[in-house]
């Protein structure tokens, strides 16, 4: 086995999520570098129907292109790295503040065409750091255009509208969820999940992502 997992990290050396530098000995996850990456330092805005939110890192440079390679580029093996820094905010912002965890999920055609869904990944790898129940509570109804194509505030919010479902009603009915998404811009997905949630019964949504745009 020692001489096996010797040869795949000569034919596959691992590589910093962030930057793709080659991880020098005793490096895990990611360079001594990038492990300076300043934490998420804005206001938490208020959104609409969300108790309250927390992310990891602001949206831009390295952390930008490492979620646009998760996301986009089938770097699926991210997800344990980035949903164990996700569990670590959560534990410092809102440790006892929930009853389970969820994720906003994708259409069946990304899903098809992705391969995988980065949110429930996510919020799997979340769920076995904090001990903590997760369900799919969320379905997407309808395959709406990417959020990320669309400027305007007042058009994201119009897009999203009506696009998910509560599923999971008994398990939600009453509970305080926590909801996983990896990016948060204008926040109108997690606050149209929130409000879906809420209608569904259930009593408090918070949000936690990897990470979030700085604020002007």
């Amino acid at each position: 086995m020692k001489l096996l997992n010797g040869l795949l990290e000569l034919l596959f050396p691992r590589k910093c999520v962030f930057c793709c530098k080659l991880l020098a000995k005793g490096e895990i996850d990611c360079c001594a570098a990038c492990r300076k990456i300043e934490t998420y330092q804005g206001n938490c805005k208020k959104l609409p129907y969300v108790a309250g939110w927390t992310a990891v890192y602001t949206y831009e440079d390295n952390v930008r292109e490492a979620l646009l390679r998760y996301k986009f580029r089938g770097k699926e093996h991210y997800a344990p790295t980035f949903g164990k820094e996700m569990a670590a905010a959560i534990r410092e912002t809102f440790p006892s503040e929930f009853d389970l965890i969820t994720y906003v999920p994708i259409s069946k055609k990304r899903l098809r065409k992705r391969g995988y869904d980065q949110d429930k990944l996510l919020a799997e790898v979340i769920s076995k750091e904090l001990n903590a129940p997760m369900i799919a509570a969320l379905k997407k109804v309808k395959n709406n255009p990417a959020q990320s194509s669309i400027q305007k505030v007042e058009a994201r919010h119009a897009n999203v509208m009506g696009v998910y479902r509560a599923t999971a009603l008994r398990e939600i009915a009453g509970k305080r969820i926590l909801l996983i998404d990896d990016i948060l811009t204008t926040g109108a997905t997690v606050s149209e999940c929130a409000r879906v949630l809420l209608t569904a019964g259930a009593a408090e949504v918070r949000c936690t992502c990897f990470a979030t745009r700085r604020e002007k």
